[in-house]
């Protein structure tokens, strides 16, 4: 078995002193992979660390990767990604995953943070109220996605435009506007919640759209399809890679 010496040194950096029993077990698959994932892949773009972590979590939610999740929320600890990040990629992953697949990770993070010593829960996030959610949302969507969005809530059929308030209070005022992430960086986090579940494509491609955007430039996202495929595959990560091509001529 020959797992590079680059491969060696990553591995090592997620998981300090941990030896995987797969060594044993599995040793051709591992050789491939780790060579893959943690050599190939992460030396390909100069993505940093945090950034490449903060996918990789969000893409495990999107694909419902719980135990996977679990291993690299270590990992992502030590690659300086914060409680208070990790909680705000949850949080918002059940807008676009709903509480049914997002609730067992919420389970796995706090399970995982406590036996980390950090007590819960983590200092309050919240930018609004219910008085000014709605306001606060509609002004979110405006940063990101532009003037086309005002007036968005009170848009539509009058027997759906109840629907497109609760995106503009719930999805935006209520999680987008919280202290913790970006704009940029909940952006990214949006566009990989939706690649990873696949069958989202519209979406996907107006989201690839707002993170062009806000700053989150095609190379940009092209980098963050790239570190993700080992933990998605390649099917979803070409669909997500010709949404990014026809967001980009738009």
């Amino acid at each position: 078995m020959s797992i590079t010496d680059a491969s060696k040194k990553y591995h090592e950096k997620m998981f300090p002193g941990y030896h995987s029993s797969f060594l044993e077990t599995d040793p051709e698959f591992i050789e491939r992979f780790d060579n893959f994932a943690f050599d190939e892949v992460v030396n390909h773009d100069d993505l940093d660390g945090r950034t490449r972590f903060m996918a990789i979590l969000a893409v495990l939610l999107g694909c419902q990767g719980i135990d996977e999740f679990r291993i690299m929320l270590i990992a992502a600890m030590n690659f300086k990604v914060t409680p208070v990040e990790i909680k705000e990629i949850i949080y918002q992953a059940v807008c676009y995953l709903g509480i049914g697949r997002v609730f067992p990770f919420l389970k796995v993070t706090n399970e995982v943070l406590i036996e980390k010593g950090i007590v819960l829960p983590l200092c309050a996030q919240t930018t609004t109220t219910m008085e000014n959610r709605l306001t606060a949302g509609e002004k979110a969507q405006i940063d990101i996605m532009g003037d086309q969005m005002k007036g968005f809530w009170k848009s539509g059929p009058e027997e759906s435009r109840h629907i497109n308030m609760w995106l503009t209070d719930n999805c935006f005022g209520d999680f987008y506007t919280r202290n913790g992430l970006t704009y940029q960086q909940r952006e990214m986090i949006t566009f990989c919640f939706l690649l990873a579940q696949g069958g989202c494509e519209e979406q996907l491609l107006s989201h690839a759209g707002a993170n062009m955007r806000i700053g989150n430039d095609k190379a940009f996202l092209i980098k963050i399809i790239s570190q993700c495929i080992p933990y998605i595959g390649y099917p979803r990560s070409l669909n997500a890679l010709r949404c990014v091509n026809e967001a980009a001529t738009k």
